[in-house]
């Protein structure tokens, strides 16, 4: 496993202007583009801790193992910048409701040129086994309403990648809709706070080593059964 990155090394900025990255040396900005990582979800504490908004809670988690305050609010979007290593990162929690996140995904990458290969959405996945992670390259939205408005706002592009998060399917006959806005209980949050420690780890690998190192990561990573 990556050891974590030191403290020393990791530098935040809460400013959101095109500036918002000089602690780093002029010639080492030049050559490095910011990483985009959006983590989707519901705004609002109806919503806070259910299922549909794991992706705002990794996203969250990231930010307090990095140290990078997620205190503006600009593009419609909770944001924060700073670094992971010496890769400049922002982070965002869209507002604008999980089947709107395009419009603030999409204002982001515009305003700062992002490339593409460059933009990590994170966000639950009925279809996963609850607490798994799946890090793809590219593909379809899934049925994910917020990641279809993603790729409408991308003009049909499917070329990001992708961290998926399982929440399982919904027990019985219960709608789906319903599901994905309930809470989780004590064990469940036990779980999933172990999957965002991969989680961390998994976004560190990617952004410091490459996506292929980070997936292997992510596939090879044990359940929380085989480590208990």
């Amino acid at each position: 496993m990556l050891n974590s990155t030191s403290s020393s090394t990791i530098r935040s900025l809460s400013s959101t202007t095109e500036e918002g990255f000089q602690a780093l040396p002029k010639q080492q900005q030049q050559q490095q583009q910011p990483w985009l990582i959006v983590g989707l979800g519901n705004p609002g504490k109806k919503y806070h801790g259910t299922r549909h908004n794991v992706g705002f809670g990794l996203v969250d988690a990231i930010a307090d193992a990095e140290g990078i305050p997620m205190s503006s609010v600009n593009f419609r979007a909770l944001f924060g910048k700073g670094f992971i290593g010496n890769v400049p990162v922002m982070l965002a929690k869209p507002q604008t409701f999980m089947n709107a996140s395009g419009e603030s995904v999409g204002a982001i990458v515009s305003y700062y040129k992002i490339p593409l290969k460059q933009v990590l959405v994170i966000f639950d996945d009925l279809d996963l086994p609850f607490a798994k992670l799946r890090l793809l390259p590219k593909g379809g939205h899934g049925g994910h309403n917020g990641m279809r408005n993603i790729i409408d706002r991308f003009k049909g592009s499917r070329d990001f990648p992708r961290l998926r998060i399982g929440i399982g399917r919904p027990p019985g006959k219960m709608d789906a809709v319903n599901f994905v806005l309930r809470p989780f209980n004590k064990q469940e949050r036990q779980e999933l706070d172990f999957t965002f420690q991969h989680g961390i780890e998994a976004v560190r690998i990617l952004l410091l080593e490459g996506f292929d190192k980070s997936a292997t990561f992510v596939n090879s990573t044990k359940s929380i059964e085989q480590l208990s």
